[in-house]
Formats: structure tokens, sequence, C-alpha cells
């Protein structure tokens, strides 16, 4: 078996109608589909959902469900609100920047960009707490293939020290990449 890409990533929602809307109306997506039943498909559970699905470009599908008959949604609470998100590529810092300003006029608090050597990126939460991230590469030539080179190493070492290896300190300002200037 090989895998052809995702199909969708659905998360929950506390409002499908705003959900759609935010993503639309601020990312830029395109509001696909939307499929609603009173069971569910898998399970045949009597429980009404919306299930509503976006186009966040190039074949990826981001899905959300409203479920009106669950207790409110809540986000893991022994994760730090920082690790669970979803990130979205944009073509350039340009367009990074005027994000974040249509994202920040539209009320929202924006953090960044952050300077991750890579790539820039801002953060902020959708209407569901979901926090989302857009990200604009910033790799030097040479940069991506050296990290692959040393994910196997810095994964076995991770996997015995529980700490941070120093395969490619440069990425954090530690040093310079062996590639070159960074």
């Amino acid at each position: 078996m090989k895998i052809q890409r995702i199909h969708h990533v659905a998360y929950r929602c506390k409002d499908a109608k705003q959900t759609v809307e935010f993503y639309r109306d601020l990312l830029d997506m395109d509001f696909l589909l939307a499929i609603a039943e009173n069971e569910v498909p898998s399970t045949k559970a009597p429980d009404p959902y919306m299930h509503v699905f976006l186009d966040a470009g190039q074949g990826n599908v981001l899905a959300f469900f409203e479920l009106p008959n669950s207790p409110d949604m809540d986000r893991d609470q022994n994760t730090p609100a920082w690790v669970q998100h979803i990130a979205f590529e944009v073509a350039s810092m340009d367009e990074l920047l005027a994000a974040k300003q249509r994202l920040e006029n539209a009320g929202l608090k924006v953090l960044g960009p952050t300077e991750h050597t890579i790539f820039k990126s801002i953060y902020f939460f959708d209407p569901n707490g979901h926090r989302i991230e857009l990200a604009a590469n910033t790799a030097k030539p040479g940069m991506l293939e050296e990290l692959k080179r040393v994910a196997p190493a810095m994964l076995d070492e991770w996997a015995q020290t529980k700490k941070a290896p120093k395969h490619a300190a440069w990425l954090h300002g530690e040093g310079e990449f062996p590639g070159g200037q960074q």
C-alpha cells in the first residue's frame, strides 16, 4: 500500500456556519460540501451531525463536525495549547504579513511572525479554539536535505535521552548551517 495523500482532516466545531464563514472569509478557503445525517454511518448511533468540508489548497481538505447532542467541546487539558495545531503554507513572506494584518483587522490576536530558520509563521485561534499556524518557507538551499539526513540519528538519540539532540543546532541559532551561511 502507498498512501496517495490525506483525503481530509476532521476536527470538531462549535458552530458549522460560523466555522465555514471564518475559513472562507479570513483564509480564502472554498466551502466544498456539507453532509448532515441523524445517524452515524459507521456506528449507527442516533446522533445528528453536520459535517462541512473546505478546500485547503492543492487537494487538501479540512473538515469539521458540529455535534449538537454531545457535551460542549473542550481541548486536551494534558497537552499545552501550542502543541495541537494545524499549519497551512502560504506562498511568501509578503502573503504571510498580509494575512496577519487581515486577521488582526478582523479582531484576532495574532502571534508572530516567529522565526524557525526554515520557515516563518504566525499563530492564532479559530472560533472553536483550534490553534492555526500560517507558514512561509524561508529555507536556504540544502537545509531541508540536511535535516532529513540527520533525522534518524536525532530520533534515536531522543528515544534514549528525551533531551534535544544537537545534530541541527544551527536551526536554533547555535553554530552555522553546515551547507553554508544561514
